[in-house]
């Protein structure tokens, strides 16, 4: 008889943290080259004066750049559809090493399609990793399958426990959830236009493209079929300050921020540009404090951008759409103060002494030990 062992000499606290980390450092390029290859296909067609690029209809343009133009919004679109089952099986990668790759990124890519969003990748990756190494450690194999254990038994196995866990007790509440607060939005669409425009900001601001954003966000789109803009202006003003105002934190001053995050900054405030919220991610996934912080100014400047009157009549958030917002000026003040309060906001949660660097060689492979 035989026995998978595999564990960590690291406090919980840090194990957690490393393993974020790593998730979020495997995710960035994903997440960066999906944003930049839509912001020159959005770019691009706003020069022929298409603001839903990502159409379908497009594909049968007569005009072969347009068509083009609609591809490169797809390409984008796959880059980033690979982020969350990346960061859950690097995740799951850290605290369980290479048998733990499979199963967080299958439950990384089935919280993507219960539509839990990174939240949901993020326990993903923790359920896949922690039950890939409670595999390891009690599994015994007679002497002749102790090969089968690590490229059968720990992948198989803990694949299905993972989408079993995910599908049955993550997936359904978090959906029911969604539901409930799309609901709640169509509720309020004819009472106070500002305090409404706060609403959506804070749901925007909250989650950075999770569940609570898509309920925002879809439900705002929704009523721009009925000609009622304010909720889509507050989501696309919301959807780009927490982005922008974390990317210029670490510009104006890098070295309060983890060196890790440094780069990643410089990425957030291109996305925030071009109107992809996912690039404050790595931030919130480091420093959970800050969600508070993109809360305040999403919420403040939606509601700004209402108030004084602003009007977005398409979903577009990216900065190639502002000029063709009514009141444009008040809407890029909006902008501009949301994202003020979270650069000073990130200021002071990011202390510069919260460096969490990834330690690979602190998550060991788990080993087949061969007893007697």
């Amino acid at each position: 008889m035989g026995q998978f062992s595999g564990g960590s000499k690291l406090g919980v606290g840090t194990e957690i943290k490393n393993a974020i980390m790593t998730g979020v450092s495997w995710m960035l390029p994903f997440v960066i080259s999906g944003a930049v290859i839509m912001g020159i296909s959005r770019i691009g067609a706003s020069l022929y004066g298409i603001d839903n690029i990502w159409d379908a209809s497009h594909l049968e343009a007569t005009n072969v750049m347009v068509q083009m133009l609609h591809k490169f919004d797809g390409f984008g679109g796959l880059a980033l559809s690979l982020m969350l089952p990346i960061v859950a099986g690097y995740i799951s990668f850290a605290i369980a090493n290479k048998p733990g790759l499979a199963p967080g990124m299958v439950g990384g890519l089935l919280a993507s399609n219960l539509g839990t969003g990174f939240l949901g990748a993020l326990a993903a990756g923790f359920i896949a990793g922690y039950i890939v190494r409670l595999l390891a450690k009690y599994t015994k194999l007679p002497k002749s399958l102790a090969s089968a254990g690590p490229i059968f038994i720990l992948p198989v196995g803990g694949t299905l426990l993972t989408c079993i866990i995910m599908a049955f007790v993550i997936g359904a509440p978090l959906a029911a959830l969604n539901h409930g607060m799309e609901q709640w939005l169509l509720s309020m669409s004819g009472s106070n236009k500002v305090i409404l425009a706060a609403v959506i900001g804070a749901m925007v601001g909250f989650d950075l493209g999770g569940p609570v954003n898509k309920a925002a966000v879809t439900t705002a789109m929704a009523l721009l079929a009925s000609e009622i803009y304010e909720p889509n202006t507050a989501a696309q003003v919301a959807i780009i300050i927490p982005p922008i105002g974390i990317g210029l934190a670490t510009l104006i001053w890098a070295k309060r921020f983890p060196e890790s995050l440094r780069e990643a900054g410089k990425a957030s405030t291109l996305m925030g540009l071009i109107g992809v919220s996912e690039g404050a991610i790595p931030f919130a996934l480091a420093n959970p404090k800050i969600i508070i912080i993109n809360i305040i100014g999403a919420a403040t400047g939606a509601a700004m951008a209402v108030g004084l009157g602003a009007i977005n009549h398409a979903p577009i958030s990216g900065f190639y759409g502002w000029l063709a917002v009514d009141k444009w000026p008040i809407y890029i003040l909006s902008v501009a103060v949301g994202s003020a309060i979270i650069t000073i906001g990130s200021l002071l949660i990011f202390r510069g002494n919260e460096t969490i660097e990834t330690k690979k060689s602190e998550a060991p492979a788990p080993k087949f030990k061969v007893g007697r």
